[in-house]
């Protein structure tokens, strides 16, 4: 006999069969079988895979700014700044002689700057029903959502430092109005890094540095230290070789021998993806500043945090607001900050 007759069978229609002498019916993978218990069949012989796979993103903006953390909700941010005026200038003016009947006097001009601020604000919805279908999976839809919170939050600032926000009137870190712009020296027929050797590239870096610098009195703290470009510039830079038979890259000769490096300072070269075609006519940019809170910040006036939770008995679901305050970018020497397009 064989031992395997009475075990049912094993095909597209019907898993195990009826016991001998029982009532019990064939159980099938169908949607009665289903309906009717037979679920935990389908997902008992599925791998489930625990990685949830989030969208694609980037942001770079505490890199790139000075952030400050504090200041509450305001409409606002003030700012003071002196200027300082002499009789006759520093220069001869100030020379003492006998019989002189008066002095040079200093003035000091006072001038109080005005930033916006703005609230950044963002609900999130559970639905009752969509909660408790989450606790058998074991996973928590209100933690999925929060992650989504927090990635609007951080493609917020970093279209708010880079860029600004257009609609209501502010600028960032490549686009402020009061910036020197000029377009990079040509090798040729073309300005583009592609085109230009190891030397032509370090010349427009170093003249970058230079003209922010003289543009700041060579004031040795104003000294520019950050440099950003496009995703495609800084690869080439990062990979190309000075020359064929060198192991050096582009980058590492001119983090070397960059101006500020040899002045007493240092130089940080980035990417973000806003520099490509932030630019006059679409063009390509480079950002030349100095990353100090003195000459460049951001506010944090009042961090993202979950203001207010409460259960929305109308739409069966529990309702989240998330709520921060925030401040446009504070350039407060625009003489430190320049752009280089064409690169």
């Amino acid at each position: 006999m064989n031992r395997f007759q009475n075990m049912g069978t094993f095909d597209a229609g019907v898993i195990g069969g009826a016991r001998p002498g029982g009532n019990a019916g064939a159980l099938t993978l169908d949607e009665a079988g289903i309906a009717s218990g037979g679920a935990f069949l389908r997902s008992e012989l599925e791998k489930r895979d625990p990685l949830i796979r989030k969208p694609l993103t980037s942001f770079t903006y505490p890199r790139d700014i000075n952030i400050n953390t504090g200041g509450g909700w305001v409409d606002a941010i003030s700012a003071q700044s002196v200027g300082y005026g002499v009789t006759g200038g520093s220069g001869d003016g100030l020379v003492g002689s006998g019989g002189a009947n008066a002095i040079p006097v200093v003035s000091a001009n006072v001038e109080n700057g005005i930033y916006k601020a703005h609230v950044f604000q963002l609900a999130l919805r559970v639905m009752f029903v969509d909660m408790q279908k989450a606790n058998y999976i074991g996973r928590s839809l209100d933690n999925l959502l929060t992650d989504g919170v927090r990635m609007s939050y951080d493609k917020h600032m970093d279209r708010n430092v880079y860029l600004g926000l257009p609609a209501y009137g502010t600028t960032g870190i490549l686009n402020n109005p009061d910036a020197a712009e000029t377009t990079v020296a040509s090798a040729g027929a073309s300005t583009q890094w592609k085109d230009k050797t190891p030397d032509q590239i370090l010349a427009d870096v170093n003249a970058a540095i230079i003209a922010n610098w003289a543009a700041a009195e060579y004031d040795e703290s104003a000294m520019p230290n950050h440099i950003l470009l496009p995703y495609e510039q800084y690869t080439h830079i990062m990979t190309a070789k000075v020359t064929e038979l060198a192991t050096e890259t582009i980058l590492e000769f001119l983090l070397k021998n960059n101006a500020a490096a040899k002045n007493g300072g240092s130089l940080y070269i980035g990417a973000t993806r806003w520099c490509k075609g932030a630019g006059t006519g679409g063009t390509d940019r480079m950002a030349v500043y100095c990353n100090h809170e003195r000459f460049l910040s951001v506010e944090e006036l009042v961090p993202l945090n979950r203001v207010m939770s409460t259960p929305n008995a109308a739409n069966a679901c529990y309702d989240t607001a998330y709520m921060a305050n925030l401040s446009e970018v504070e350039v407060f020497y625009p003489q430190t900050i320049a752009y280089y397009d064409g690169i």
